[in-house]
């Protein structure tokens, strides 16, 4: 379990980018987090992450206060942060991507499991450079698995739709989907309405606030009937 404390983060100049905020991510589920643009979600997600030190208040980890250790700390404790453009590493096949993730070499059944958790052939993508040689559905499904080789403990993923095809989209929400049922926690930033629909737990933010937060089954009605103060309107679907 994710938790922010009294969270907030001042601009030199006085401007709040969040405000006082307190917040918990529940384990083994999947929580989508949404709210307008610029309403600070990427931003608490990188506080979680470490990327982001607050001004004041406390981020913990499974009653454990983890307000003062870096990003590096933090991810080897399993925190994982998957941008909304993917790092790519030039020369890099995809086996060696995933093997530098997990820190070892892994086996071909290995290698099986973690590339067809997130939808891809093994023999077709091992070999394959990460560089240049993948779409952008792809390249976000590698990094899915270069999180799943790690075996970290909660993985956020910003606005894993952007730039992505219908096609690769579909194929994104049926991988959160799967991990979803295996019982990964993991916190996804997006606004669209067919990733909402997937979560346990939906998460408002806007004007670095929390609005709204509950299982989906509830606050999805009332985001769609505009009842949130400062919601945005929830994302269609791609390509509708």
């Amino acid at each position: 379990m994710l938790e922010l404390r009294n969270v907030s983060l001042v601009y030199p100049d006085g401007g709040e980018i969040i405000r006082d905020l307190s917040l918990v991510i529940p384990g083994g589920k999947l929580t989508v987090v949404t709210g307008p643009n610029g309403g600070g979600k990427t931003t608490l997600a990188k506080i979680f992450a470490g990327l982001v030190a607050p001004s004041s208040g406390s981020v913990w980890l499974d009653g454990r206060d983890i307000t003062d250790l870096d990003v590096t700390q933090r991810a080897r404790l399993g925190i994982s942060y998957g941008f909304q453009t993917p790092v790519r590493f030039k020369g890099l096949t995809v086996q060696e991507l995933l093997e530098t993730s997990a820190g070892r070499l892994l086996s071909f059944d290995e290698m099986c499991d973690l590339t067809g958790k997130v939808g891809l052939c093994t023999m077709d993508y091992i070999n394959r450079e990460v560089d240049g040689s993948l779409s952008g559905g792809e390249i976000k499904r590698v990094e899915i698995a270069t999180v799943l080789a790690r075996g970290t403990r909660v993985s956020f993923f910003d606005e894993p739709e952007a730039g992505i095809d219908m096609w690769s989209f579909n194929g994104l929400v049926e991988v959160f989907g799967s991990l979803k049922r295996q019982g990964m926690t993991m916190v996804v930033i997006s606004h669209q309405e067919r990733i909402l629909e997937i979560a346990d737990e939906i998460v408002v933010i806007s004007s670095g606030q929390l609005r709204d937060q509950g299982p989906m089954e509830e606050i999805m009605p009332r985001l769609m009937a505009g009842e949130i103060a400062g919601h945005c309107p929830v994302g269609r679907k791609v390509g509708a």
